[in-house]
Formats: C-alpha cells, structure tokens, sequence
C-alpha cells in the first residue's frame, strides 16, 4: 500500500473534523509525513470545508497543528 499524499491526508482530516476530531492526532502524524515526502513547507485548508469557520476556530485549529508540528495556512 501507497503512503497517501498531502490531498489524501488532507482530505482524511476534514473528513475527521466532521467526525468530531476522531483520530485527528494520527491523521495529523500521516499529514506531517506527506508533506515532508512531498517537499512542501504548510498545509493548506480550505475554511469552508471547516466545522468551525470563524477566527478563533481557525486560529485553534493553527495552534493545535502547530504543536503537532505543522505549519497551517486557509486558502481565500
């Protein structure tokens, strides 16, 4: 089986945040690895696709990442 890519992974934790964060830690590990295997510096979100799409919702999920070691960043 393939490591998923920076989409997949992505996509995993909307999918997880929906859920009510079930197994976000890991779905954040797997992020973490895919964009260092891809070469790529932060993860972009989309904000509409986020349960809590307001400042500080977006701003907790920043410094949530963060501790986990990724960098996050909303597309417009």
């Amino acid at each position: 089986m393939s490591e998923p890519t920076v989409v997949q992974a992505t996509e995993n934790i909307y999918a997880s945040l929906k859920a009510d964060n079930a197994d976000i830690d890991a779905h954040i590990a797997t992020l973490k690895a895919a964009l260092a295997r891809e070469g790529i510096k932060e993860a972009v979100f989309d904000p509409a696709k986020l349960a809590h799409n307001n400042r500080a919702g977006r701003k907790l999920m920043q410094a949530y990442f963060r501790q986990r070691g990724v960098t996050v960043t909303f597309s417009s």
